[in-house]
């Protein structure tokens, strides 16, 4: 399994996993909860492998900014919740990304990516950040 199986979709809280594709779209399980769902081509579905984070100069892949937070905290989750005010999630974004862009990269942005991350720290998916590094080094 890769970042490349891992989908965020418009409207639905948390990430999902792709399990299989249909005529009419795919099914996608819940990393939440674990159900089901049937999902149509239609939806606004995003692959977290294709997300990146505006900086000053460049956009930096989701899975670089994960794997910065995973740094920080030692491989923890992190260290403030979600939930936090827009003040200490854009001082501990700073901290991550420096030159993170202020004015594309919203508080709720920040709130997804760290949402995101804990999803995947709780798990066990942030090896996947690492086994795509190692797949693009052989190649």
């Amino acid at each position: 399994m890769s970042l490349e199986s891992i989908l965020s979709i418009a409207q639905k809280p948390g990430l999902f996993k792709l399990i299989t594709q249909t005529r009419g779209g795919f099914i996608a399980e819940s990393l939440l909860d674990g159900k089901r769902i049937s999902v149509n081509l239609q939806s606004n579905v995003s692959l977290l492998s294709e997300i990146a984070i505006y900086t000053l100069t460049e956009e930096v892949p989701l899975k670089d900014v994960l794997n910065k937070i995973k740094d920080k905290e030692s491989g923890a989750k992190t260290s403030i919740s979600h939930k936090d005010s827009k003040d200490a999630l854009e001082e501990y974004f700073f901290d991550v990304l420096p030159d993170y862009d202020e004015d594309r990269v919203y508080p709720s942005d920040i709130k997804k990516v760290l949402r995101w991350y804990n999803i995947l720290h709780e798990h066990k998916m942030l090896d996947l950040l690492n086994e795509e590094q190692t797949i693009e080094e052989e190649e």
